[in-house]
Parts: structure tokens; sequence; C-alpha cells
């Protein structure tokens, strides 16, 4: 019997929206470079997480100065940092290619779970993983046409520390989650994450330059889209996933996103989809059914 917590719900959704922003990401990065979509991305989830924050007319967090630092740094490096790598992954590597890079987030997870609060999954929970691993590379395996090496090389190194990263960065403030709003939690860390962004922007341009970019995303359906989808939205439910369920949990179920994504290529982005992609793309699905299960 199927036995899902709401962690778990949250984590599903999770992927729904990562996906579904990746493919936007994606189309964006036709108009917009990395950090310029990372600045524009940021600004639209932290406008989105204050107007929350209004709406709901949410009591501010007494969050103690340790909190606080903890927040920041999250916010840091799997804000600033990883979103920049990730998005410059992307673009060097395709949503095909960038997918396998991404299988290794589970696994990070796993680890990083056990290192810093002893948590441990069934042995159900672990075959689902592999299955899902294993469905996305099938899926999404093919030797490239290598044009230039050193592009790939680095587009997949870029992946991983992204993948290291944020994966980090959501169990640093797992123990922060219990005691205080999600909401608030969502808008520090990106709040640090504009700043650096800005930042990083004003070092490469300057201010009249950041703000013909900022004109420019708010005038790109793709990336405003994207951004809600996959910076607010999904970052919500994200969090709240690594609060109600297992972390390992959470991540197996987020990993989906990347099984997601192969479809929404196919639908959207019209790439081919062989019996191969198919195929990789049950047992993925058959992978999530067996955590489900456990």
């Amino acid at each position: 019997m199927i036995n899902l917590n709401s962690g778990d719900v949250y984590a599903i959704l999770t992927a729904f929206c990562w996906s579904f922003a990746v493919i936007l990401f994606d189309i964006s990065s036709k108009k917009l470079n990395s950090l310029q979509m990372s600045f524009i991305k940021n600004f639209i989830g932290v406008l989105g997480f204050i107007l929350t924050v209004i709406i709901l007319n949410l009591p501010l967090p007494d969050f103690s100065i340790k909190e606080i630092i903890s927040l920041l740094f999250s916010g840091f490096i799997g804000v600033a940092v990883a979103d920049l790598l990730f998005l410059n992954s992307l673009t060097k590597l395709g949503s095909g290619l960038s997918a396998i890079v991404a299988t290794i987030y589970s696994p990070i997870i796993f680890l990083f779970s056990f290192l810093m609060f002893g948590e441990t999954i069934s042995t159900e929970t672990y075959i689902g993983g592999v299955l899902v691993i294993c469905g996305i590379g099938i899926s999404t395996f093919r030797m490239p046409i290598i044009k230039d090496k050193k592009i790939i090389l680095f587009g997949v190194i870029f992946g991983i520390f992204a993948q290291v990263l944020t994966a980090y960065s959501v169990l640093l403030v797992k123990p922060i989650m219990k005691e205080h709003s999600i909401i608030y939690i969502a808008l520090y860390r990106f709040s640090i994450g504009l700043f650096c962004t800005l930042l990083f922007l004003l070092f490469k341009t300057n201010l009249v330059d950041v703000f013909k970019t900022l004109n420019r995303g708010l005038n790109t359906i793709t990336i405003i889209l994207g951004s809600f989808l996959g910076t607010y939205l999904s970052v919500i439910f994200w969090l709240a996933g690594f609060k109600y369920t297992i972390s390992g949990r959470a991540a197996i179920y987020n990993q989906l996103s990347t099984i997601l994504i192969i479809v929404l290529a196919f639908f959207i982005l019209k790439e081919p989809m062989s019996k191969k992609k198919w195929f990789g793309v049950l047992l993925s699905i058959t992978g999530a059914l067996l955590v489900s299960l456990s």
C-alpha cells in the first residue's frame, strides 16, 4: 500500500515545479546568460516571499544569532553560488547531459544526512533510489558530439559542485525549519543570494547594465514563469519536503524532476524520445513507487 506523508507530497510537487522551471530556464538561456538569469530569478523569488509574508501577516521569527549565520551561509552557498553554477552548467551541457550530472544529488543527500544527523533509510528506499537513478541514466545517456571537450568538462564540474552545495545548504537549515516558518527561511536564504548575485553583476558590468538586465528579465515571460515555479513555489515545497519527511526520501522524490524534464523536453522542446528513454522513465517511476511503499 502506498504510504506518502505530507513531506513526500511536498517533495514530489517540488519535482513537478522544478522540471517545468528548468525547461523555461533552458529556453531563457538564449536571451540571458547564467548570471543574469540567477539575478532575475532571485529577485522574483525574494519579491514573492516578501509578498507572502505580508499577505499571510506572518509574525517576525526570533532567530538566534547562530541560526541567522547558518541561514546566511546557506543562502550564499546554496543560492548565490550553487544556482549560478547550475545555470552555467545547464548552458554548457544542455538539459539532457545536465540531467545525468544531477543524479549525484540523492547519494550526496544520503551521505550528508547520515553524517550530519545520523539519518538512515530503509533497504526498500535505497533500492527505489537506485532504480530512479538508473532510470535517469538510461533515459539521458548518449555519447555527445563533443565540439569542445573543455566546455563539457567545466559543465560537468560546475554541475557536480552545484549539487553538492545545494544538498549541504538545505541540510544546514533542516534543524532551523523545525522551529520556524519555511517562508522566512526561504526569504533569508534568497535575500543573501540576491545580494551576492547583484554584487557579481556589478563586478562584471555596472549599475546601468543591472537595470537593463532587470528590465529585460521582467519582460521575458519564460524567465518570469521559470522563476515563479523554480524559485518561489518549488523552494517552498522543497524546504517543506525536508521539514516533514526523512531527507533521503525527499531527495529521491526531488530526483524525479530529472525524469519529468526529459518528458517535458520531448513535449515542449521537441527533443526525440526513444524506447530507451521511455524504459528509463518507467524504471524511475517504479523506483519512486517502491520508495512510497516503504
